[in-house]
C-alpha cells in the first residue's frame, strides 16, 4: 500500500483531532501509520491535503453535530479537488459506524478505536474499490503502541499503558467504545519510556482511562506503583505525570511511589464528578466524598506542594439544590488548583440518559456559573502564593502571552501550572529554565524578571535544527476553527 498516486506524486494528509489525550495519542500513530504508507503531512501554506482524517470523540457535547457539520464544509472543498479522500476515526466512528457514510456519502473511510492500523490499507481499497469503506473492530487485536509514531513533540510524549475500561459509570460511554481495559507488560512500557528518554524526551504522561487499576489483566494489584518506581531508574527522563486515576483504586503504594520517586511531578488529575454521595451513587462511583477528601490528604501529607486537579460535572440527574451545594463543600475542602467543569448532557447509549429527574438547562448553567467561580477564586488564590517562588519551566514550542509590547515564552511547571515567563537569550523549547513567579491569574502564572538558570537539552538541539517533530496540522482543510479541538482525559471518569 503506498501514499503515492499513479504519477508518483506522494499524497498529504491532516488529521483533525477532538476529545482526550488518548485521542491525541492515536493520532499520533494515525500519523505515524501514514507516513509509513508513503503520505506526508500537508505543509503549512495552505496547501490542500489529499487526505483528511477525523479522529472523534464520543464524549463532548454535540460531538457528533461537529463532525458532520465539519464533513458538511468538506463536501465542496472535496468536489473541487478530485481524488481528495476523508477518513473518519474514534470513539464517534465506534460508535456510528456505517450511519456516517449514510449521512455523508462523500466519506471514503470510516474506521473504529480497535483497528487504527487499519487506515492506510483502508484508504487505498477506497481508491481502488472507489466505493466507502466501513470496518469497525468490536475488539483490539493489536496494541495501539505497537504501531509507528510521529509524535507531536521532541520533548514531552504520551505513554499508553491501558486501553480501555472496566468501570460502569452511567454517564460515561467510554467502555462500550474502547473495550474492557487491556494492559501492556510493565516490559513494553518502560522499553518505550527509555527509548523516548534516549532520543531526548524529557517529559512522559502515562495513559490510562483507569491508570491505578493498571496490572488487574495481568494479576498484580501493585503494578502502577512498581511502574512508577521503574521510571525513575531512566537515564535522561526528568518528569513522569499520568492520567487519571480512580479513587476506587487509588492506594499508599501509589501515593508513596509518587513521594520517594523524584522524576514523578508533583501533581495529581482525579476526577471528583460529584461532591454529593447520592449522585455519586447515582453515576455508579464506588466511592464517596468522604474517601475522595481522605485520599487529597493523604497525597498532600506526603507531597505538601501537589497541584490537584479534578473533572466535575454539574446537574447530573437527580442532582437537587442540596446535592449541588455538597459539590461546592467538597471543592471548598479539596482546594483544587484547577477544575475541568462540564454541564450534563444526556449521551445516547448511556444509562443516565433515560433517568428520570433531567434537570433543566437554566439551573445547570446557573449552578455551573457558580462553581466556576468559587473554584477560580481557589485556583487565583493558591496561584498568588506562589509569587516570590522560583520554579523550574520546561519550555513549550509556540509563542507565549502577550501583553502589548511584551513578548513572552510559556512552559509548564512541575506541577503542570502553565508558566509564561521574559525569554533569555539562546532559549529554545524542550529547553529547562528556572524563573521567579511575579504574577498570578486563575489560570496562568507570569514570571517577568531575569532568568535565574537555563539549561540546554538535547531536544532543545532538535528544535534548533529543525529536527523536531509536529502534529499534523488541520491547514488547508477549509473548515472553521470550533472550539478546543483536544480537552483533558476523562479517564477513570
Amino acid at each position: 500500500m503506498s501514499g503515492r498516486t499513479l504519477d508518483g506524486v506522494t499524497r498529504s494528509y491532516a488529521i483533525r483531532t477532538y476529545g482526550c489525550q488518548m485521542n491525541a495519542h492515536d493520532s499520533e500513530r494515525l500519523a505515524g501509520m501514514l507516513e509509513s504508507a508513503g503520505y506526508r503531512p500537508v505543509a503549512q501554506d495552505g496547501e490542500q491535503a489529499d487526505v483528511v482524517v477525523f479522529n472523534t470523540c464520543a464524549v463532548r457535547e454535540n460531538a457528533d453535530n461537529r463532525l458532520y457539520g465539519n464533513l458538511g464544509h468538506l463536501r465542496p472543498v472535496k468536489d473541487a479537488h478530485p481524488g481528495m479522500q476523508i477518513a473518519v476515526g474514534g470513539c464517534l466512528a465506534q460508535k456510528d459506524r456505517a450511519e456516517i457514510v449514510r449521512r455523508a456519502p462523500w466519506v471514503d473511510v470510516v474506521f473504529g478505536t480497535h483497528n487504527l492500523g487499519s487506515l492506510p490499507a483502508l484508504l487505498e481499497r477506497a481508491r481502488h474499490n472507489q466505493a466507502a469503506q466501513v470496518e469497525i473492530k468490536e475488539s483490539l487485536e493489536v496494541f495501539p503502541s505497537t504501531l509507528p509514531a510521529r509524535r507531536e513533540s521532541a520533548y514531552a510524549a504520551w505513554v499508553s499503558i491501558s486501553v480501555g475500561c472496566n468501570n460502569t459509570c452511567t454517564f460515561c460511554i467510554v467502555p462500550s467504545l474502547r473495550g474492557k481495559e487491556v494492559d501492556r507488560r510493565p516490559g513494553e512500557v518502560l522499553a518505550e519510556v527509555s527509548a523516548l528518554a534516549a532520543e531526548g524526551v524529557l517529559e512522559v504522561t502515562l495513559l490510562g482511562q483507569n491508570v491505578n487499576s493498571y496490572g488487574v489483566e495481568f494479576g498484580d494489584r501493585a503494578a502502577f506503583g512498581k511502574l512508577l518506581r521503574a521510571c525513575g531508574d531512566i537515564d535522561g527522563l526528568e518528569r513522569v505525570r499520568f492520567t487519571s486515576p480512580h479513587p476506587r483504586d487509588f492506594t499508599g503504594d501509589v501515593i508513596a511511589a509518587m513521594a520517594e520517586t523524584p522524576v514523578v511531578c508533583p501533581q495529581l488529575h482525579m476526577p471528583l464528578q460529584s461532591g454529593s454521595d447520592a449522585v455519586l451513587r447515582a453515576m455508579r462511583r464506588s466511592y464517596r466524598s468522604g474517601r475522595y477528601l481522605s485520599i487529597l490528604d493523604e497525597v498532600r501529607a506526603a507531597i505538601p506542594d501537589a497541584a490537584i486537579s479534578t473533572d466535575i460535572i454539574v446537574g447530573f440527574p437527580g442532582e437537587t439544590d442540596a446535592d449541588f451545594e455538597a459539590t461546592l463543600d467538597v471543592v471548598r475542602a479539596a482546594r483544587f488548583a484547577q477544575a475541568f467543569t462540564f454541564q450534563y448532557s444526556p449521551r445516547p447509549g448511556t444509562p443516565a440518559a433515560s433517568l428520570d429527574g433531567q434537570v433543566p438547562k437554566a439551573v445547570v448553567s446557573e449552578r455551573y456559573q457558580r462553581l466556576v467561580a468559587v473554584q477560580e477564586e481557589i485556583s487565583w488564590e493558591l496561584n498568588r502564593s506562589l509569587v516570590g517562588r522560583t520554579v523550574e519551566v520546561l519550555v513549550a514550542e509556540g509563542e507565549g502571552r502577550k501583553d502589548g509590547a511584551t513578548r513572552r515564552m510559556s512552559g509548564r511547571a512541575r506541577d503542570g501550572r502553565l508558566v509564561h515567563f521574559a525569554p533569555g537569550p539562546g532559549v529554545r523549547p524542550g529547553d529547562v529554565v528556572h524563573t521567579e513567579i511575579t504574577y498570578a491569574a486563575p489560570h496562568h502564572l507570569v514570571a517577568d524578571g531575569p532568568l535565574r538558570g537555563h539549561r540546554k537539552t538535547a531536544a532543545g538541539d532538535l528544535y534548533e535544527q529543525g529536527r523536531r517533530p509536529s502534529r499534523p496540522t488541520v491547514t488547508g482543510l477549509g473548515l472553521p476553527a470550533i472550539g478546543r479541538p483536544v480537552a483533558t482525559a476523562s479517564g477513570g471518569a
